[in-house]
């Protein structure tokens, strides 16, 4: 079973209702842009680029997108402003579709492993980190996986607390210390305890402070080679959480930590309640990492795999 097999037709339904916010503010902007207009001339292009950069889509991805609308004019000689939501739907759609997710795992289910699939999730306090781990668990659980988090953010009570209340609410084991205690003996002992266990999944929640890169730098890297000591390869995934209604903000947010760390997968939470949904075409082009999970509402399973076809599906329709 893929990812694939979790995209229901109740799922697309909450999907289009979270981009509601996003589409509507945009395709209004697109509207008023190309009113009185049958061409896609300069004019058009100045206004769409405009629409572009306000949506947070950002300003390098913004200019590679007219630069690509600029190409299809010069060739085709005449495109209809009519034309125009078909050739960004497909221009979106492609510079997705450029980022590869490689070795990563798929969705929620997966084969079983002879041992467990590590991510350690990384991200500033604020941007729904513990939120987006309990969803992680409960639908890793829910298809079927066993499932063991770890409260490696001991920098805050809060954070410790908060993860063991998701864990006791989706019913999965967590591993802590309390406050203060070295993240990377948390990150090894649920490894321990998975392995002993033979559980499926490990996720490993981190502090997110980038007031000292260099800090939190070595700290991720003091965790990554204490989990190697039990599982070589681990962690397979390091999950960077962003909040997408914060727009130009989450992709300096993505910046430094890409900086600080190997963050192979993007989640983007809170896309129900922004219009800044464009902030997810910009922080994949920019970055080249892939968006793997989107949040639209508050329920467990409102955390949905990062499916671009359905999510250019959502938007342009």
């Amino acid at each position: 079973m893929g990812i694939f097999s979790f995209f229901s037709k109740e799922k697309k339904q909450d999907l289009d209702k979270g981009l509601e916010k996003t589409k509507t503010s945009f395709f209004g902007k697109l509207s008023k842009a190309i009113i009185g207009k049958s061409k896609v001339d300069d004019e058009v292009l100045d206004n769409l680029e405009e629409i572009l950069v306000t949506s947070d889509v950002g300003v390098d991805t913004t200019l590679r997108i007219i630069g690509r609308i600029q190409n299809r004019v010069a060739r085709d000689k005449f495109l209809g402003t009519s034309e125009l939501n078909q050739i960004l739907r497909e221009e979106i759609s492609a510079l997705l579709g450029e980022t590869e997710k490689g070795q990563l795992v798929d969705g929620f289910d997966f084969p079983k492993r002879n041992m467990p699939y590590v991510i350690m999730v990384v991200g500033v306090n604020g941007v729904g980190k513990t939120t987006t781990i309990g969803k992680l668990a409960y639908q890793y659980k829910a298809a079927g996986k066993s499932v063991v988090l770890g409260a490696a953010d001991t920098f805050r009570a809060a954070a410790v607390s908060q993860l063991e209340i998701w864990a006791e609410r989706v019913g999965v084991p967590c591993i802590s210390q309390g406050m203060g205690a070295d993240p990377a003996s948390v990150a090894f002992d649920t490894l321990k305890s998975a392995l002993a266990r033979q559980a499926d999944v490990v996720i490993i929640d981190t502090a997110g402070r980038l007031h000292n890169k260099i800090n939190l730098m070595n700290e991720l890297s003091k965790i990554r080679n204490v989990m190697q000591k039990l599982i070589p390869d681990a962690p397979h995934e390091i999950l960077l959480v962003l909040d997408a209604s914060t727009g130009q903000n989450a992709i300096e947010q993505a910046r430094q930590f890409t900086a600080s760390t190997e963050v192979n997968a993007l989640a983007l939470t809170k896309l129900d309640g922004t219009a800044k949904g464009g902030v997810v075409i910009g922080i994949s082009d920019q970055f080249k990492i892939p968006v793997k999970y989107i949040g639209i509402g508050e329920k467990m399973t409102d955390l949905q795999p990062f499916i671009k076809e359905e999510f250019v599906d959502s938007l342009f329709n």
